[in-house]
């Protein structure tokens, strides 16, 4: 019965995240671990050679779920659900970055997603800023130390890694002004990025164009009605938005032939470019980047995770090749 589930988590939810099903308990728990990120084994990716003139470090979104309920809300750094659905997030969106930079990538003992979004707001970032965010802090510092060698670098993260990087902004980049001063972006994907913590962090800034640097660059992604509730990974609807096509932080509209490709699952069990598949309009009432031109069925069969309606799975892949250009064009801007 295990095994079924397992196979069937993992085609069904070949994008991402967690069914939001259950709340197992109200304890906020922490993991005994301490991660050795000297050791190679902790790792997700690193590069063959850092040749490249820029550094990349990606944290993934949730890649685990519980097989027995019983099971603490936390994962083991070595959990192997987590290890494969690392590597599925990793190769469908770490690599819309690999043109322009090494990718580092971290494990992390992270938590489960239908407990953490069945916290209240509060509650939730208490849970990952202990032991999933203490992970990714305590590999990011390795990384500076032992991997950085003075590069600038990009954050990308998405879903709960997005979670995982606004810790690092508010609090490493704080206590380390010299590291900051590296930061080419930080692409804070897949959660909200409000008004209260921009304001909170007043050492931040949120992209308001294409080119500026230095900046964090976020949204979410859904269509324009959802079926049965609410998008709920948007927290607020004060979230900061900058469209992904047009780098715009207004409502014009992006046409999705102006959409430089996606990145899409295809028939053979890979990942393949599509043209013309989405486009992109900010709903500044809603705080979201609203996408009218796929077809709901078919991204639901492909990740029924969420309402109908609800494209978190797909915020990177919706507008990968975008993406792409847009971190090697931040990057050309800070090097010069």
């Amino acid at each position: 019965m295990k095994t079924t589930r397992t196979i069937l988590w993992l085609l069904s939810v070949v994008f991402c995240f967690i069914s939001l099903t259950s709340c197992m308990t109200t304890d906020i728990e922490e993991s005994d671990s301490t991660i050795d990120y000297s050791q190679i084994k902790n790792w997700l990716h690193l590069p063959d050679n850092a040749e490249k003139d820029i550094d990349v470090f990606y944290v993934y979104p949730t890649a685990w779920f519980k097989e027995d309920p019983s099971e603490p809300n936390i994962c083991a750094i070595d959990n192997r659900i987590m290890l494969i659905g690392s590597k599925a997030a990793f190769d469908r969106q770490a690599t819309a970055f690999e043109t322009v930079g090494n990718i580092y990538s971290p494990f992390y003992q992270q938590g489960d997603a239908s407990y953490i979004l069945t916290l209240p707001e509060k509650e939730r970032w208490d849970f990952v800023g202990g032991t999933p965010a203490k992970d990714v802090s305590a590999a990011f510092d390795y990384y500076i130390n032992n991997y950085n060698n003075n590069k600038p670098f990009i954050l990308v993260g998405h879903s709960q890694g997005a979670m995982m990087l606004m810790f690092l902004l508010k609090d490493y980049m704080i206590e380390h002004p010299e590291v900051y001063e590296r930061m080419v972006s930080a692409y804070v994907i897949g959660y909200s990025v409000t008004n209260d913590y921009m304001a909170n962090n007043p050492h931040l800034k949120f992209a308001n164009n294409a080119d500026d640097t230095r900046v964090i660059i976020s949204y979410n992604t859904q269509s324009p009605d959802i079926a049965f509730g609410k998008n709920i990974l948007v927290t607020d609807t004060t979230s900061l938005v900058i469209n992904p096509i047009n780098w715009k932080r207004d409502g014009t509209m992006a046409a999705a032939s102006e959409n430089l490709g996606s990145y899409m699952p295809n028939s053979l069990g890979s990942y393949s470019k599509v043209d013309n598949l989405a486009d992109a309009q900010i709903d500044l009432a809603q705080g979201v980047v609203v996408c009218s031109t796929v077809d709901d069925e078919a991204m639901y069969t492909l990740s029924p995770t969420f309402n109908r309606g609800v494209y978190h799975s797909f915020d990177i892949p919706f507008y990968y090749y975008n993406l792409r250009e847009n971190a090697e064009n931040r990057a050309n801007n800070f090097m010069k």
